[in-house]
């Protein structure tokens, strides 16, 4: 009886992160656009400003906050996965979408195991942070054993974050809901 319990349990629990997984992401996606730009506008100094750095250093940028994060520069398109005493724990290079996040904070709002790109590519571990003017921006790995996308196609909105499917591996264990991604330059 004991085992049947804690199978309910582990069920429902389940089921309440999936529910609050979606709500958090459809409440992202209804943010009025009045919102969404005093948010972009208020990202710190911090964050959009510093000294001018090494864009092929692989050494985590200053300014980027502390604690457990993920730090994704849009310039140098290059990741750092950060654990909570700020000890990088892996980073490497991605391929950005046609579409960037806008420099700032945020937070994992959403995850799919598997699904269908807006670019019709199969792809897994989506980890999803923010939106753009109604686009989902996140990361995730292609499924295919092709080469990887080295460009987006501009003529395609695409908000996905393309990471190999080790890095990819590596984002699905870091990268859960409510885990703080930090968007620099």
């Amino acid at each position: 009886m004991a085992g049947t319990s804690s199978a309910v349990v582990a069920g429902l629990t389940a089921a309440a992160l999936a529910a609050v997984g979606l709500l958090s992401y459809q409440a992202r996606m209804t943010v009025p656009a009045s919102l969404a730009a005093a948010a972009r506008a208020s990202a710190s100094p911090s964050m959009t400003a510093g000294p001018p750095r090494d864009h092929h250093s692989t050494a985590l940028p200053s300014g980027s906050g502390t604690g457990e994060r993920v730090v994704y520069s849009v310039d140098d398109n290059r990741v750092w996965l950060v654990d909570r005493g700020n000890q990088v724990q892996r980073t490497y290079k991605v391929n950005p979408g046609s579409v960037d996040p806008y420099p700032g904070m945020y937070w994992v709002t959403s995850r799919s195991n598997a699904i269908i790109g807006t670019d019709g590519t199969p792809i897994e571990h989506v980890v999803r942070f923010t939106e753009v003017d109604g686009l989902a921006v996140g990361f995730s790995a292609a499924v295919s054993s092709g080469a990887p996308r080295t460009e987006a196609d501009p003529t395609v909105r695409t908000g996905g974050i393309r990471e190999s499917r080790a890095d990819g591996d590596a984002m699905w264990d870091f990268a859960t809901i409510g885990v703080r991604v930090l968007v620099i330059h």
